[in-house]
């Protein structure tokens, strides 16, 4: 099964990659349209940045971010998702036509989110990270990367009160992970498959890939589409992406080359 592309939009002007581009409305909307043309699926809209290192951002400026280019992109084709932790964002947001949340606190971020998610009745993605943006890169430590990872994710999946059939699970690339602990997860997606739930995986222009090269690389493009096609052969069911043509062509290539099962 080839997974869904879900295309990510920025409404920031801080977000690692790329930060400012899309902090215009109308920008972000005319972006988001463009990556329905490509064949996003999904569009990841978020006002916050969650690099390493960010500052969080007032809920009212994050709102006002928001709204506007849910507003201009709902009924366009796509399933429009909330990447926030606060509350408030999400419920502005599923007024404002977003039909998904993606919380990269797995609800624990703010102690009115899992009220909002059940009331909403949407999927929602629960993801792992380890402590919190600004200090989540500082010297991260794991007994074992991939089964505290899932079982943190399997515990907030039975404590979320979500029905199943609407959870989502992310381990998290980048979030909290030295490069060591990122290749781990990759090496082992199979092991979040068989949980039974459906997994997104965010790669996209990650630092680990330049990390891997032993220095920085602008152009993270290439090492992306090596992670999404990993998570393909893997079988997880969302891949979120900055760059939708060319995860489409890479992915419509594995599926044309990949036997049948």
């Amino acid at each position: 099964m080839i997974p869904k592309i879900m295309g990510i939009i920025n409404v920031t002007p801080d977000s690692f990659s790329d930060g400012g581009l899309y902090a215009d409305p109308d920008n972000a909307i005319a972006h988001g349209l463009q990556l329905i043309r490509e064949g996003a699926e999904i569009l990841d809209i978020g006002g916050e940045s969650t690099r390493p290192g960010a500052e969080p951002v007032a809920v009212a400026d994050e709102i006002a971010r928001i709204v506007p280019v849910l507003e201009g992109l709902s009924g366009q084709g796509a399933l429009l998702s909330i990447d926030t932790r606060n509350a408030a964002t999400m419920e502005a947001a599923l007024q404002a036509g977003a039909g998904m949340i993606n919380d990269i606190t797995a609800l624990t971020g703010d102690p009115h989110s899992r009220a909002v998610a059940l009331s909403a009745n949407v999927p929602v993605c629960l993801m792992h990270m380890q402590n919190d943006p600004r200090t989540m890169q500082t010297n991260p430590v794991y007994q074992d990367v991939t089964q505290d990872v899932l079982l943190y994710l399997l515990e907030r999946a039975k404590n979320s009160g979500l029905r199943p059939e609407h959870i989502i699970l992310d381990p998290g690339i980048g979030f909290g992970k030295t490069l060591e602990h990122n290749l781990d997860i990759l090496r082992h997606l199979e092991t979040f498959v068989a949980s039974g739930y459906p997994i997104l995986l965010g790669a996209s222009r990650k630092s680990f890939i330049a990390k891997l090269m032993e220095g920085d690389t602008p152009d993270r493009l290439a090492g992306s589409l090596a992670a999404v096609l990993r998570g393909a052969d893997a079988g997880v069911q969302i891949v979120r992406v900055h760059d939708v043509a060319a995860t489409r062509q890479a992915l419509t290539l594995w599926q044309a080359t990949t036997p049948a099962a």
